[in-house]
């Protein structure tokens, strides 16, 4: 469980110190052009080659992570924000009109993936990285609900939160002094799981062009740019996907290895 951690956190926090770097360094301006030197293979003056437009790949992938990691945090913390306290709500009532009004909320919210929030959003109020986060948010937000609903109603019924109802502690402070405590482990988890979603789905917005605009650059876009030109510049198309699939794993191999600590039950297992 341990070497799981460490080579998910070597993985993800290679791409998130060179999302941070990126904020006061970068080899090449991202925004500038070079037809001189376009395409260009990796090694031949550049690290990783440059593009069609003669720009830096090693620079873009580096601001691309920046927007990658921060429009997947952002809108972990949308999905944390509201789904967590809904979940606690809809637990807390179990059985009654507002735990059947969550639960048919989150079913609806459920019934329309990411892509199609952010088309209804961008249809509205055109693409950019701030849909993309509001689109993703959205759609965390029944996760976090369900998780949170699922673990607080096992908690419910157990003897320290029938000895604080019998101190006289209403619903909404059981749930915020002994409920949400009991069940950080499992969010942080999830977060960690959803925060990898997150990479996949502003990576998938911005390749049919509804997430980050020009000139900042995305995975995603970048992938979408140079599937026209895959047989002859292969590095276009290998680099972004490979910084996704990367971090993705990196984040994954993360969440396993917290379960592995963080859950009491799989520790009396393997002890």
């Amino acid at each position: 469980m341990m070497r799981a951690l460490v080579i998910g956190g070597v993985l993800a926090g290679l791409f998130m110190l060179a999302a941070l770097v990126s904020f006061v360094w970068v080899p090449h301006d991202v925004e500038a052009l070079d037809i001189a030197n376009r395409l260009k293979a990796p090694g031949d003056g550049y690290v990783l080659g440059t593009d069609h437009f003669g720009r830096d790949v090693l620079s873009m992938v580096m601001v691309g992570a920046r927007v990658s990691i921060a429009v997947a945090l952002v809108a972990v913390g949308i999905g944390m924000g509201l789904g967590v306290p809904l979940g606690l709500a809809a637990a807390a009532a179990r059985g009654s009109l507002l735990d059947e009004a969550i639960m048919r909320g989150n079913d609806l919210v459920f019934a329309f993936p990411s892509l199609l929030i952010a088309i209804l959003i961008t249809a509205v109020f055109g693409p950019s990285a701030l849909n993309a986060i509001i689109a993703i948010g959205i759609f965390n937000v029944p996760v976090f609900a369900r998780v949170t609903r699922g673990a607080a109603l096992s908690l419910w019924t157990r003897e320290f939160i029938l000895a604080a109802r019998t101190a006289g502690k209403g619903r909404a402070r059981i749930s915020a002094e002994h409920i949400l405590p009991n069940v950080a482990n499992l969010l942080i988890v999830q977060g960690t799981i959803q925060f990898s979603l997150g990479i996949l789905a502003e990576a998938g917005l911005s390749y049919v062009g509804l997430g980050a605009q020009p000139p900042t650059p995305s995975w995603g876009r970048m992938l979408a740019e140079a599937q026209t030109m895959i047989s002859f510049a292969p590095h276009l198309a290998l680099v972004p996907g490979l910084s996704i699939v990367m971090t993705v794993l990196g984040l994954n191999l993360m969440g396993d290895g917290l379960r592995d600590i963080l859950d009491p039950r799989i520790r009396r297992v393997r002890a």
